[in-house]
């Protein structure tokens, strides 16, 4: 089972272009129709937040700016997704991972963030068996005796 991806501006094989994008923020001129393409689009307060974190605080982003990274950051989103689904259903796979959107990223030319997404899924696989380790309780065990014993022997070489 294939499915189709809509995503604006990349064309997929046999399937004609879009050629009416309506604006998000065009809420009083958009129908149910028209509306289907972006129903999905990350909200535009977390967009214009990533992006004055990025800036000066005394700089302004205009509504432009933030419709335009919207638009543009959830069709990476979708983009990259749809790459990393093609790779599952060849595999005969129904879960996307991590690995796979990494895949996924270096199959499309983004080599970098996939390295830095790699780089991070490693510190969180880490800090996972950490956090597991001590759930469990069996895990990482500190000999407090041994601890006590190097600070009383310092304090008491201190004192001398």
């Amino acid at each position: 089972m294939r499915e189709n991806f809509n995503f604006p501006g990349f064309a997929q094989q046999g399937q004609p272009q879009p050629q009416n994008l309506s604006r998000a923020s065009d809420s009083s001129s958009r129908d149910d129709s028209s509306r289907a393409g972006h129903d999905n689009l990350l909200p535009i307060a977390n967009i214009g937040r990533i992006m004055k974190d990025a800036l000066l605080p005394q700089a302004k982003i205009s509504k432009h700016a933030k419709e335009t990274i919207q638009e543009c950051a959830t069709e990476l989103i979708g983009f990259v997704t749809g790459e990393a689904s093609e790779r599952c259903r060849r595999e005969r796979r129904k879960t996307i991972n991590g690995d796979d959107i990494c895949h996924a990223m270096r199959s499309l030319g983004l080599d970098h963030y996939a390295d830095a997404m790699g780089r991070y899924m490693q510190r969180y696989r880490e800090s996972e068996e950490i956090a597991a380790a001590f759930n469990s309780g069996g895990g990482i065990q500190i000999d407090v005796r041994a601890e006590l014993s190097i600070f009383r022997g310092d304090e008491q070489q201190g004192r001398n």
